[in-house]
C-alpha cells in the first residue's frame, strides 16, 4: 500500500464523542434462569444496544467514523476518549498508522485492553475512514484493490437460559430470516443439541461460552458437545487468555476460538502462535482498530489459523467489519446480532443475512441524524 508523507495529510481539528442506545427486541417467550450474568450483553437485561461513537473530522472538513467497545464500559471508555486520547489527537495528521504506533506507545502504561484500548480503536478506524475518502474508494478496497462487495453473515443469538424448546425456536426463526449459520450462547447439551436438530446437519453452528469453566470443565463439555460438531467453541475457560490451557484444550478437540479479549493485536498473534486457537476473533473495536485487525488477518494467514472478527455491534464497527471481510477475509461471515430493532441507526444496522457493501469512500457509515438524535445519551466535543 502507498502512503502519503504525514504532511501532506490534513492535520485532526475535532473529535466529537457521541453515545447512544438503540432499543431492541431479542424475541424471547420466556424469562429462564441465566447462565450468563447481567454484564453479559446477551444477558435478558440487556433491551437496548449501546454505541460509542467518534466522529473526527480533519482541516480538509472531511469527516471519519468510529467505535469503542461497548456496552456497559461506554462511560470509562468515553472518559478515555474525552481526556486522554481525543486531546492527544488533535493537530496530528489524520494518518492512521502513525497514530497507532504514537499513541499505543505513549498509553502503553494504561493497559494493553480495557477503555483506552477501546478508545484508541475507535479512533483508528475513524482515521482509516478518511484515509479511505481521501484515496476516493471505500475501505474494503484500500487494503485490497481485488476487493469485492458480497459479505455473508451469520446470525448471533441472545442467551435462552439453556432452555431446549426455545433455543429451538429462535434457531427456527433465524432460518427463516435467511440464515444457514448461527452462533449461540448456550453451554449445556441438551441446549445445544436442540440447535442442531432445529439447524439441520449441514448447517453451521458455533456456541460462545463466556468463559463458562476452568480446563477439566472444558474439556468434558467439549467431549460432551462433539455429537453437535461445533464449528467452534468460543471463550471455554476462566481467565481467556490463558493460552497453554487453550493449547492443550485446542490440541485434543480442535474448534477453540477466542480473541475478543486479547491484549491487543501481539497479545491475539501469541495466542495464535501457542496453538491455544482455531479460530481467532479479535474485535475491532477492542483489539486496536483496523490497523490492529490487518495485523492480526496477516498472522492467521501465515500461522493456518482463521480469523472471524467479533462483531456485536450496531454502529460503524458493523461496517468497519464488513469492509474488513470484504477486502481481506472473504470467506469469513459477518457476525450480526439477531435482533429486532424498532428503529435503525444506518443502512448496514439489521441487515443480514447477506449484505452487499456499495461504493461510498470510506466506512461508508452514514447515520440516520434524526435516529442518532432520538436516541442519544450524551455528546462531547474536543476541540
Amino acid at each position: 500500500m502507498h502512503h502519503v508523507a504525514d504532511h501532506a495529510i490534513p492535520a485532526v481539528t475535532r473529535v466529537e464523542l457521541l453515545r447512544a442506545a438503540m432499543p431492541f427486541s431479542a424475541g424471547r417467550r420466556v424469562q429462564g434462569e441465566e447462565t450468563v450474568d447481567e454484564y453479559n450483553a446477551s444477558s435478558q437485561s440487556f433491551t437496548r444496544m449501546e454505541t460509542l461513537m467518534v466522529r473526527i473530522t480533519d482541516a480538509s472538513g472531511a469527516i471519519g467514523w468510529g467505535e469503542a467497545f461497548g456496552h456497559r464500559v461506554n462511560p470509562v471508555s468515553w472518559a478515555a476518549l474525552e481526556h486522554l486520547v481525543a486531546p492527544f489527537l488533535l493537530g496530528r495528521p489524520a494518518a492512521p498508522e502513525a497514530v497507532r504506533a504514537d499513541s499505543e506507545y505513549a498509553f502503553h502504561a494504561f493497559g494493553r485492553t480495557g477503555p483506552v484500548h477501546y478508545a484508541v480503536s475507535a479512533v483508528d478506524t475513524a482515521l482509516w475512514d478518511l484515509a479511505a475518502q481521501r484515496a476516493g474508494v471505500p475501505l474494503r478496497r484500500l487494503l485490497n484493490p481485488q476487493a469485492g462487495d458480497a459479505v455473508g453473515c451469520y446470525a448471533s443469538l441472545v442467551h435462552y437460559g439453556e432452555d431446549p424448546a426455545e433455543v429451538a425456536h429462535h434457531v427456527g426463526r433465524a432460518q427463516r430470516a435467511g440464515y444457514r449459520a448461527f452462533k449461540l450462547h448456550e453451554s449445556t447439551p441438551q441446549a445445544i443439541g436442540a440447535a442442531r436438530e432445529q439447524a439441520g446437519a449441514e448447517a453451521v453452528l458455533m456456541t460462545d461460552v463466556n468463559c463458562r469453566w476452568d480446563e477439566a470443565g472444558a474439556d468434558a463439555a467439549l467431549r460432551a458437545l462433539a455429537p453437535y460438531d461445533l464449528r467452534w467453541l468460543e471463550e471455554p475457560i476462566f481467565p481467556p487468555d490463558d493460552a497453554a490451557a487453550m493449547a492443550r484444550l485446542n490440541a485434543r478437540h480442535r474448534r477453540i476460538s477466542a480473541g475478543e479479549n486479547a491484549s491487543g493485536a501481539a497479545g491475539m498473534i501469541e495466542q495464535m502462535r501457542a496453538g491455544a486457537v482455531e479460530v481467532a476473533q479479535p474485535s475491532v473495536g477492542k483489539i486496536g482498530g483496523i490497523s490492529a485487525m490487518r495485523e492480526v488477518i496477516a498472522a492467521g494467514a501465515e500461522l493456518g489459523v482463521d480469523v472471524v472478527p467479533h462483531a456485536f455491534y450496531c454502529g460503524p464497527a458493523l461496517n468497519a467489519t464488513a469492509q474488513l471481510l470484504a477486502g481481506l477475509l472473504p470467506d469469513a461471515q459477518l457476525e450480526v446480532p439477531f435482533l429486532q430493532w424498532p428503529q435503525t441507526l444506518h443502512a448496514l444496522h439489521g441487515a443480514g443475512p447477506s449484505i452487499t457493501l456499495d461504493e461510498t469512500p470510506g466506512l461508508g457509515f452514514v447515520p440516520d441524524e434524526q435516529v442518532l438524535q432520538d436516541h442519544l445519551l450524551a455528546s462531547s466535543v474536543i476541540a
